[in-house]
């Protein structure tokens, strides 16, 4: 995200999608974003061709800051274990946040429902996209179904996630962390990778 007063009309019309789309959801209307960038309607639709441009340029925009916060500190090092376990003691760590909300691309695939809008698009492969991760981990790691141990922990993921940003669930507890656990236990992944 551009923090500078001097970040171009387009940077700040993407931080603002960003942060009133996350906060408020994806029907923000054009005038708040525009207010919230400092930039005019009109050098808005110079600058996207619609707003469902510019929000799916928003969260194209956060995705390699999203894959890093749940890619482990030490991939070289860490085991398919320690690196699945790693994406859910981070989104632990990030529901305890104020001002947390739940998985944005998760998010935005809720309220869209549109399989075509462009947002849904951009959401749609970053899910998908951490589906592969837990998958090829949990192939990694020795996993007896390695497709099906993938659905089951981004079930947990998105499940948690959303019960934490609803404010029906905690998870300081790390009660994600001991289910994603249960399920790598259950379906045999183990500390090492196998030789």
């Amino acid at each position: 995200m551009a923090t500078s007063e001097r970040a171009s009309p387009r940077d700040r019309l993407l931080d603002a999608a960003a942060r009133l789309s996350y906060r408020d959801g994806v029907s923000v209307g054009i005038e708040a974003l525009c207010r919230a960038a400092g930039v005019s309607k009109r050098s808005m639709y110079q600058l996207f061709d619609s707003k469902d441009a510019m929000l799916a340029a928003s969260l194209e925009r956060g995705v390699p800051w999203y894959e890093a916060r749940f890619t482990h500190p030490a991939p070289e090092t860490a085991t398919p274990r320690e690196r699945i376990l790693y994406v859910f003691e981070r989104l632990e760590q990030a529901s305890s946040d104020a001002g947390y909300h739940g998985c944005p691309y998760l998010a935005v695939l809720v309220e869209l429902k549109d399989p075509e809008h462009p947002a849904s698009k951009v959401a749609r492969e970053v899910k998908e996209r951490l589906a592969a991760v837990l998958r090829t981990e949990a192939d990694r790691g020795g996993a007896r179904d390695p497709d099906l141990l993938a659905r089951q922990l981004l079930l947990v993921f998105d499940g948690a996630g959303a019960r934490a940003s609803a404010g029906v669930e905690q998870l300081a507890d790390g009660l994600a962390t001991a289910t994603a656990t249960a399920l790598l236990d259950a379906a045999g992944v183990r500390g090492a990778d196998p030789a």
